[in-house]
C-alpha cells in the first residue's frame, strides 16, 4: 500500500503530500479504508446475491428480518461514544488507556443489555416462531463481542486503520468461504446464521490480537466510575441519536415483515443491499478527515468552515453521481444480480438511493455536531425524522408494500436535513459559503447550491 505513494501518484502531487506529512497519512488511511471496504462490500456482495439466490425471498426476508431487528438494539451495546472516544483520544492522549477501558466496559454491559432486550421483544413480537427467537438469540450474542470495537477507535484516532482492515478483510474472506461452502452443500437457514456469529467471534480475537500487537497491553486499561460519568454525560445524546438514526434505518423492514410478510422484507432488502452499498464512500472519508478537522478548529474558525464546507460538497457531488445512474440501471441491475424472483426491487432500489444524498451530508454534518457540543440537537433532529418515516410507514407500506417503505424512507431523510434543522438555529452555522448564503444559512441547501452552480 506504501507504494503508491512513489509510483502512482504525480510528482507534483507527491511532492506536496511529503511537504505535508499529516495529508499524506490521512491519503493513506483513507486509501486503507477504502481497500478494507471496497473488497469486504465486493465480496460481501457477490456472497450476499448467492445467498439471496439460495434461499429465496421468503427465507432472504427472514433473515434480513432478523439481522434488521437486531440493528435496532446495536446503539445500545455501542452507547454512541464511538466519536466521543476518538475525540478525547486526539485531545487527551495521555488520558487513552483510561478512556478505552471505560468504554470496554460499558459497551460491553451495554451488548448484554442489548441481547436480553431483544430476546425478550421478539419473544413478544412472535411468540410461535421458535426458528426467529433462536436466530436472535445467536446473531444477538454477537452485539456483546463489538465491546471490542472499541480497539478500531483507538486506531481511528491515530489514523491508522491498516490495522483493523487486516483483520475484518479477513473474516469476511472466511466467512464467504464459508458461505459458499453452505451452499454447495444445501445448508438449512440456521447454518448461515451460525456462519455470521462466528464472523463476529473472528473480528473480535483479532482486534485484540492487533492491539496486543501493535499498542500494547489491555492491562494497561483502566476503568473508571469518574470517567464512565463524564463519557456517558456526552454520549447519552449521541447514543438516543444513533439509536434512532438504526431505527430509521432499518423500521422499514421491521414494519413490512409485521404488515406485509417476511417475502416483502426479501424483496426490499435486495434493494437496500445495493443502495446501501454506497455508505462506505463517507464514512470512509469522514473518518479519515475528522481528526484533521478537530486541529482545524484549533487553529482558525473561518479555515475550519471552508474545511467543512469543502467535506460537505464533495460529498454530495459523489452522491449525486451515484444516484442518477443508479435510478436508471435499477432494473436491470437487480434482474442481473438477484434474478426474476426478486424483479420489484428494481423500483424500489430507484426510489431508495436518492436518500444517499442526505445520508452522506449527514455523516460530516453529524461529525460538527460532535465536534460544537450539539449532541442533543442531532438526538432531536434524528427523531422527528423516525417519527415521519414511521408515520410516512403507517400510510404508504399498505397501499404500495415495499415501494412505500422505499419512498417514506427517501423523504424521512430528507426531512431530517432541511425542514426539521430550520427548528434549531444552531444548525445555520453548519456550513460556509465565502460567496453568499441560502435561506436560513442551511448546509445541505448551500452546499446544492453550490454543487449544480458549478455544474452549470
Amino acid at each position: 500500500m506504501n507504494g503508491y505513494k512513489n509510483k502512482f501518484l504525480p510528482l507534483f502531487n507527491r511532492n506536496n503530500l511529503k511537504q505535508r506529512p499529516r495529508l499524506l497519512k490521512i491519503v493513506e488511511n483513507i486509501g486503507w479504508l477504502f481497500f478494507d471496504q471496497i473488497l469486504r462490500m465486493g465480496v460481501s456482495l457477490i456472497v450476499g446475491i448467492w445467498v439471496a439466490r439460495y434461499l429465496g425471498p421468503a427465507q432472504y426476508g427472514l433473515l434480513n428480518f432478523v439481522i434488521a431487528f437486531l440493528f435496532l438494539f446495536n446503539a445500545i451495546s455501542m452507547m454512541g461514544m464511538r466519536d466521543i472516544v476518538v475525540r478525547d483520544i486526539v485531545r487527551e492522549p495521555e488520558c487513552a488507556d483510561r478512556t478505552l477501558g471505560t468504554a470496554f466496559v460499558m459497551q460491553l454491559l451495554g451488548g448484554m443489555a442489548s441481547l436480553l432486550l431483544a430476546v425478550v421483544i421478539i419473544a413478544w413480537l412472535r411468540p410461535e416462531d421458535g426458528l426467529v427467537k433462536l436466530m436472535v438469540a445467536v446473531l444477538g450474542s454477537g452485539m456483546i463481542l463489538r465491546a471490542t470495537e472499541v480497539i478500531k477507535y483507538w486506531f481511528e484516532s491515530q489514523v491508522l486503520s491498516k490495522y483493523t482492515v487486516w483483520v475484518e478483510n479477513i473474516a469476511v474472506l472466511a466467512l464467504a468461504c464459508v458461505k459458499a461452502a453452505l451452499i454447495l452443500l444445501a445448508a438449512p437457514l440456521m447454518a448461515f446464521v451460525w456462519a455470521i456469529f462466528a464472523e463476529a467471534v473472528l473480528v473480535a480475537v483479532g482486534l485484540m490480537a492487533v492491539y496486543a500487537w501493535r499498542s500494547g497491553s489491555f492491562f494497561n486499561w483502566q476503568a473508571r466510575l469518574d470517567r464512565a460519568k463524564s463519557l456517558f454525560a456526552e454520549s447519552w445524546p449521541m447514543f438516543l441519536s444513533a439509536l434512532a438514526v438504526m431505527v430509521l434505518m432499518r423500521v422499514d423492514q421491521i414494519m413490512l415483515g409485521q404488515m406485509i410478510d417476511d417475502e416483502a422484507v426479501g424483496i426490499y432488502a435486495a434493494a437496500v443491499r445495493i443502495s446501501e452499498l454506497w455508505y462506505f464512500i463517507p464514512a470512509v472519508i469522514v473518518a479519515s478527515v475528522f481528526p484533521a478537522i478537530i486541529e482545524a478548529k484549533k487553529q482558525n474558525e473561518s479555515f475550519y468552515y471552508k474545511r467543512l464546507q469543502k467535506l460537505y460538497d464533495v460529498l454530495v457531488v459523489l452522491a449525486i453521481g451515484i444516484a442518477l445512474p443508479m435510478t436508471f440501471l435499477s432494473d436491470w441491475m437487480i434482474l442481473l444480480l438477484f434474478g426474476q424472483a426478486y424483479e420489484q426491487a428494481g423500483t424500489v432500489l430507484a426510489i431508495h438511493i436518492w436518500g444517499a444524498i442526505f445520508v452522506f451530508f449527514g455523516m460530516a454534518w453529524g461529525k460538527w455536531m460532535v465536534i460544537e457540543g450539539f449532541q442533543s440537537t442531532m438526538f432531536k433532529m434524528n427523531l422527528m425524522s423516525l417519527m415521519a418515516n414511521i408515520s410516512l410507514n403507517f400510510i404508504l407500506i399498505p397501499r404500495y408494500g415495499a415501494t412505500g417503505a422505499a419512498i417514506a424512507t427517501a423523504i424521512s431523510y430528507s426531512l431530517g436535513h432541511t425542514v426539521f434543522a430550520l427548528f434549531f438555529k444552531n444548525q445555520r452555522k453548519a456550513g460556509f459559503d465565502n460567496r453568499k448564503m441560502t435561506i436560513c444559512d442551511n448546509p445541505i441547501l448551500t452546499t446544492l447550491e453550490r454543487t449544480f452552480s458549478y455544474s452549470w
